[in-house]
Formats: structure tokens, sequence, C-alpha cells
């Protein structure tokens, strides 16, 4: 008999052909993630899950799936799933790092390019009708090249930034808890020991950290009380990395010039959220690997690690591989 599974959100047609041929596979068709009860009620015989990051598999959920061998989760990060329990109960977990490292780092150079330039702001001037005359002092924005560029997590997205930034000629500095002295010296970049100094003298900041206890709210009114007030932060990460209040309040009273966030605190944000009433502020709605190469690529390796799981192999990107052991 073939093993069952369930692919929470439709994804490329060639990734769900490698499942078919395999495993019984139900998908959940809908654009809005399958409400928690019913991932409750569809997981309840699957040997295997194909989930999203919107998914919650928690204590509970692996109650209701006690036939349950692996988790493959169509992200680099893996926050929405307890790794605990998961290897607990001997349940391998996988991800897709590394696919889409390339094409993350150009949202965020985007963002910042776009943020900095004032462009969204600029395209609602036209489409407004605003736009009467060429103006000396209209829609003023700060310059990239040969400014300071300061990464918050010199990851492998991270490194692809300042890969970009050196064809701005800008100054990169970083800060992590782990010092990368090979990158110092291939790509010209500085480390910076103490998270405040790097804030306080950058002119662009970007975020690249997973969200961990220690990352939650790393960034928050402390924070931008000592950037500088003509700088452009950026985010990319995970939203709960920044107090979005705290970044309201920054942009509002011109504590901080701009900003573009491709992750919110709560995804997705509410139309109601203060946020969206700023000009000074460019907003994504979590698409920073949304190219149709980079998600292919995400998909076909989820369900190489589904089938990984399924055969009782080792997952080929496993971040629980104490599981196997």
């Amino acid at each position: 008999m073939k093993p069952k599974v369930f692919v929470s959100r439709l994804i490329d047609r060639e990734a769900l052909d490698m499942i078919a041929k395999v495993a019984g596979m139900e998908v959940w068709r809908d654009e809005l993630p399958p409400p928690y009860e019913v991932l409750l009620e569809k997981v309840k015989d699957v040997d295997g899950l194909l989930s999203l990051l919107s998914d919650r598999v928690d204590t509970t959920l692996m109650d209701a799936a006690p036939k349950l061998k692996v988790i493959s989760n169509l992200a680099v990060g893996y926050d929405n799933i307890d790794i605990t329990e998961a290897t607990k109960r001997g349940i391998q977990v996988g991800n897709t790092p590394g696919v889409l490292t390339e094409t993350t780092a150009d949202i965020a150079f985007t963002l910042l390019m776009a943020a900095a330039r004032r462009v969204v702001e600029a395209d609602r001037h036209v489409r407004k009708g605003q736009w009467k005359t060429w103006g000396p002092m209209i829609l003023l924005g700060q310059d990239i090249h040969h400014a300071t560029l300061g990464i918050i997590g010199l990851g492998r997205i991270g490194i692809e930034i300042a890969k970009r930034a050196r064809g701005f000629n800008m100054n990169v500095l970083y800060h992590d808890v782990v010092r990368n002295e090979e990158a110092e010296r291939q790509l010209g970049v500085k480390y910076i020991s103490e998270l405040n100094e790097l804030l306080s003298t950058s002119d662009f900041i970007s975020v690249h950290v997973p969200l961990l206890p220690g990352t939650h709210h790393l960034i928050g009114a402390s924070e931008f009380a000592v950037m500088k007030p003509t700088v452009v932060f950026i985010n990319t990460s995970r939203g709960q990395v920044v107090d979005q209040k705290a970044l309201y309040e920054a942009l509002r009273l011109g504590k901080i010039f701009a900003a573009g966030i491709d992750v919110t605190e709560v995804e997705p944000i509410s139309i109601d959220d203060p946020l969206l009433i700023l000009e000074n502020v460019v907003i994504t709605p979590h698409i920073a690997s949304a190219s149709v190469h980079t998600r292919k690529n995400m998909a076909l390796m989820a369900a190489e690690n589904l089938l990984a799981g399924l055969r009782g192999e080792v997952l080929p990107n496993c971040v629980n591989p104490e599981v196997t052991q």
C-alpha cells in the first residue's frame, strides 16, 4: 500500500508529480492555508506532511498524526514546527536552504533601493495626479553609492547582500554572534562586535537573522533611537525580529528616514495597521523567494525531503539529523 501524504498548499506541478508517483496525495488547493482544525483532520492517517510557514505543527497536531514519519517544510525557516517534539517522536523535519539565498538577497536590495529613493511613494505621486512639474526639492531620497551598509547576520543571505553592495561602492559593516574572517578577507567587510555601534554608524541597515528566543524583538525602540535620522532600515528575515510598534513610531516621528520590509509581526498585516498609513515605508507580502525559478526549486527540494523520509532515508536537508543517529 502506498504511503499517504498531505500537501498543505498548491506547489509546482513537477514536484507534485514526483510525490504522486510513490504516495497517495491530497493537496490543499485554496489560496489561504488550511485552518488549524482542518489540518488536524487531514493529518490523521498520513505518513508525510509537506507544510508551509503558515502551518502550525505542534504537539497537538503530532498527536493527531500517529503515523507521521516526516515533515517537509517549504521554507528555510522552521519556527512553525516544534522541532524538539518532532525529534522526541522520531519524526524527521526537512527544510529548503540555499536555493533561495540569492533571490532573497535580490529582494532585500530591491527594498533598500526603493525605500532610499522613494520609488513607491513617487509612483503613487504620479498616479494621484500630483506630478505638476520637475522640482529641485521634490521627493528627495538618500544616495546608496558610497554609503555605509550595516548587515545584521552575515549568513548566506547576508554575504550575498554584501556582494551586491560592492557594486555600489558601499562600505559594509556586519554584526554577528560568530565572526567570519574569511568573508572579511574576500569581501572587504568589517566586523563590528557591538550591535549599537553598527546601528549608530550605518546609513543602511539590513537584518538577516533567524527567529530565535534571543532574536525576538532584537530591534526595538532603544535600537531605533541610536540610528541616524537618515538611515534606511530593511528587514527580510522574520517579522518578530523587529518590534513593529517601535518601527512605526520611529518612522512616524522621523527618527529614521525610511524602511523596506517583506515580513511583519503578524502575517498578513492587518489592513488597519498604522504602518500602512505612512509614506516612508515599503511593505511587500513575504515575497523574498517569489521568483518562478526559485519557487520551483524549493518545491522540488521539499518533495525530495518528503520522499526520502517516506523511504526511511536521511533527508537531503534535515534540521534534526539526530533522529537517524
